[in-house]
């Protein structure tokens, strides 16, 4: 059986992207309709959306006919409110190995996030992208090269 927590050959699974930018998630309104028709408020709790006219609501609580109206969608603790230091799903399976506790149905900005495909300069400590660099072709190279 696949492990559900693999993201792909790429992914060395250290969680750091989502230690890094996991307190900025923000799902798309299809997203929270997707976990609303689930029935995923264990998912929903943990986000916030500001309606057009100003009322910000759990999004939990939002009713179907609300989705519309969202403006701004923002993770928030849902006991204090308060923005979380890191995203809220990530698990520590070993002591170097994290996986998305939401995998099957995270937010479309996980999904499309992948830091080798954008150059990230963000994880100097990702092991997977420091082997990558290693990998490119184009390293290595100096100014004088053709």
């Amino acid at each position: 059986m696949a492990d559900p927590g693999r993201t792909g050959d790429e992914c060395g699974q250290c969680g750091l992207c989502c230690k890094v930018f996991g307190d900025r998630i923000t799902p798309t309104v299809m997203n929270l309709y997707s976990w609303h028709e689930q029935g995923r408020k264990d998912i929903l709790c943990h986000f916030s959306a500001c309606l057009e006219n100003g009322t910000r609501i759990n999004a939990a609580d939002l009713e179907p006919g609300q989705m519309g109206d969202i403006v701004v969608v923002e993770l928030r603790d849902p006991v204090t409110g308060a923005l979380p230091p890191v995203c809220p799903f990530l698990r520590r399976v070993e002591r170097t190995r994290y996986i998305c506790s939401i995998h099957a149905v995270k937010p479309d900005m996980c999904c499309n996030y992948m830091p080798w495909i954008y150059g990230e300069t963000y994880f100097p400590r990702c092991s997977v992208l420091r082997d990558r660099e290693k990998r490119s072709p184009w390293s290595g190279l100096s100014s004088q090269d053709p």
